[in-house]
């Protein structure tokens, strides 16, 4: 199973659109190889680095296995967007505070997993991931507010 984001490589830093900087709109994102037997694909993405701690800036799920590209513009009714940490309902990007660049993780996960409720939270999306997860992988972008 494999990720990409259309915009940016493998641990470059995210331009300015897709965060709040910009007109913090999503990247698109390409899903590939998924295994057979998966019912559904969940896509986080967030960011380990937050003073906080791990801090969800998106959250996607019930995306079809045969669903290959995520972008703005397209029209999947099934998908369904959880509650990312900003409290909305889809995604808002990286808006850290200045300092140090941050890391964006985009993990997308092949699960067993029927179709979940809207408006998810993370913790309960979390929860059904630990006995579902058929395969996962991982993207990575960086960014900063200097």
């Amino acid at each position: 199973m494999e990720i990409s984001i259309r915009g940016f490589k493998q641990g470059d830093r995210i331009p300015d659109q897709f965060t709040c900087k910009g007109i913090d709109t999503q990247p698109t994102v390409e899903i590939s190889s998924v295994p057979e037997g998966t019912k559904s694909i969940v896509l986080i993405m967030d960011d380990p680095d937050a003073p906080m701690g791990t801090f969800t800036h998106w959250i996607a799920y019930n995306i079809p296995p045969d669903v290959v590209r995520i972008d703005r513009a397209s029209k999947h009714s099934e998908i369904s967007f959880g509650i990312n940490d900003f409290g909305n309902e889809g995604y808002n990007g990286p808006c850290p505070p200045k300092g140090k660049p941050h890391r964006y993780y985009f993990r997308a996960y092949a699960t067993s997993l029927e179709k979940l409720p809207k408006g998810m939270h993370r913790k309960p999306i979390d929860d059904k991931l630990k006995s579902s997860v058929i395969a996962h992988c991982e993207y990575m972008g960086t960014y900063s507010s200097s």
